[in-house]
């Protein structure tokens, strides 16, 4: 079946009891088993829920994998990753990636003995040079989150597999439309659903995708032992967005292109920061890889100060944490998603404080443009 067919169906038969097109929120936390030691494939709703059976199928689906988990947050998602890990593992990482993950890794995951090197991994030879016999993931963000650095993930797959390592892919920027890694060799992908696969800022969610029974077989464990579920209702919330996320998706990347083209002009900026720009350094690479180009765009403003100013100006532009939903939002990385990672380490990664961050939505463009522009005045 095609994407946006999928997206609609998949997981998601008409309901059997009443024939309802909807999936039903099962809002329930038991279920009754007909006799000892039988029962309809249900038991506990921390363990299984039809209405979550049908996002993590869906989600399985799109993103071409063996199996999907939905979890109670994008962190949750990651955190359960980690679980997969061992004392003595080591893992090598994006230098760039969300702030949260980075906070997840060297403030709670390494005092459990396992261990982690930052690298650019657009840089396959840092890599490479950042690779030990104990390593055992290699967790990647392509576009990197803010900076957008691209990565090449057929080259990272290949070398992972070759040493018997996982790559795991966080795709939440470009979502199963734009990007599917699991194609070019991951071995798993994480979502906070809370963003694009939602799309309309109203609940918090994540996913793992696995394309392998091993790790599936161990995860489905995992998300039951440690219980981070998310409820029926988020679940149904997600199914919901999904139906309609290669809309959302096409109208997010021809706003975003427009604005960057745009950005990229203007005499007040110091650099523009998007793949879709013919200029990124990762531009072909993620041509590449990837169909489209997304909804997010950094630039720099050249100082906190400035940032500062045009963040207070814009209208249409809300400041907020987030992203993936269909109103356009704005956020200064550095105080706000990325405040956990030191200034050292995000001074390396190109992440200013001067850096502001946009998450394009599906608004008219005109006014989006029009938005930035009365912003960009200030400065």
């Amino acid at each position: 079946m095609g994407f946006s067919t999928d997206a609609i169906h998949a997981g998601q038969d008409p309901d059997p009891t009443t024939g309802a097109v909807t999936t039903p929120i099962f809002q329930t936390s038991t279920y009754v088993q007909q006799e000892l030691g039988k029962h309809k494939g249900f038991e506990y709703a921390r363990t299984q829920n039809p209405t979550r059976t049908a996002l993590e199928t869906c989600l399985a689906t799109l993103e071409r994998g063996e199996r999907g988990f939905a979890f109670g947050s994008g962190m949750a998602a990651i955190t359960n990753v980690t679980y997969l890990l061992r004392p003595g593992d080591h893992v090598v990482a994006s230098n760039n990636m969300y702030g949260g993950t980075f906070r997840l890794f060297d403030q709670v995951v390494r005092h459990y003995g396992v261990t982690f090197t930052y690298v650019d991994t657009s840089d396959l030879e840092a890599v490479q040079a950042a690779w030990t016999k104990a390593t055992k993931l290699l967790y990647v963000e392509t576009p990197t989150n803010p900076s957008m650095i691209i990565s090449d993930l057929r080259a990272l797959a290949t070398l992972a597999r070759a040493k018997d390592a996982w790559l795991c892919v966080d795709n939440t920027f470009m979502t199963p439309y734009f990007q599917r890694p699991i194609e070019l060799g991951a071995h798993l992908v994480v979502h906070s659903t809370t963003k694009y696969l939602n799309g309309h800022s109203d609940m918090v969610g994540g996913a793992i995708v696995s394309n392998d029974a091993v790790i599936s077989e161990r995860l489905q464990f995992l998300q039951n032992a440690a219980g981070a579920v998310p409820g029926p209702f988020d679940c149904w919330l997600v199914l919901r967005g999904l139906k309609t996320l290669s809309l959302r998706m096409e109208r997010h990347d021809a706003n975003a292109r427009a604005i960057a083209a745009w950005l990229a002009k203007h005499p007040k900026l110091t650099k523009v920061y998007y793949p879709g720009l013919p200029d990124h350094p990762g531009h072909a690479c993620h041509a590449s890889q990837a169909s489209g180009f997304g909804g997010m765009i950094a630039f720099d403003t050249g100082s906190i100060e400035a940032g500062a100013r045009v963040l207070k100006a814009t209208r249409l532009f809300a400041l907020a944490e987030s992203l993936g939903g269909v109103e356009s939002l704005i956020s200064h990385p550095a105080t706000m998603t990325h405040a956990s990672v030191p200034r050292a380490e995000r001074e390396k990664a190109g992440l200013t404080d001067g850096l502001v961050r946009l998450s394009v939505g599906v608004e008219d463009i005109e006014d989006l443009r029009a938005d930035l522009e009365r912003a960009l005045a200030a400065l």
